[in-house]
């Protein structure tokens, strides 16, 4: 799993990860909780990741729940000197597709 934002070729392009954008865990991702956090599998691309804070756990079981990632970081009492971390915590899951962007709801 690349790191540094590449693409490997026949995955899909991930859009930059903007915290002020509706995310959701992807669909064809598991969550298995552990004493450290949780262990995050992908279906689709067979990846694993460690999710090392409990609270990270439930900023992404949260996503769908909220309008945008950084509704979700306050809601889940993220400290402000702790968001930074977190974003860029979630823009890595976003790279490695453990996340996904939510469609936007259409006003009724």
């Amino acid at each position: 799993m690349p790191v540094d934002g590449t693409v490997l070729p026949g995955a899909p392009a991930v859009d930059a990860f903007d915290p002020a954008l509706p995310w959701r865990r992807a669909r064809s991702v598991a969550l298995r909780p552990e004493p450290f956090g949780a262990l995050v599998y992908h279906f689709g691309n067979r990846k694993l990741s460690f999710l090392k804070s409990k609270l990270l756990v439930q900023v992404v079981e949260s996503l769908a729940d909220h309008p945008d990632a950084t509704a979700t970081l306050a809601a889940c009492g993220v400290a402000e000197a702790q968001r930074p971390a977190y974003v860029r915590a979630l823009a890595d899951l976003a790279r490695s597709q453990m996340i996904e962007r939510r469609p936007e709801e259409t006003p009724a």
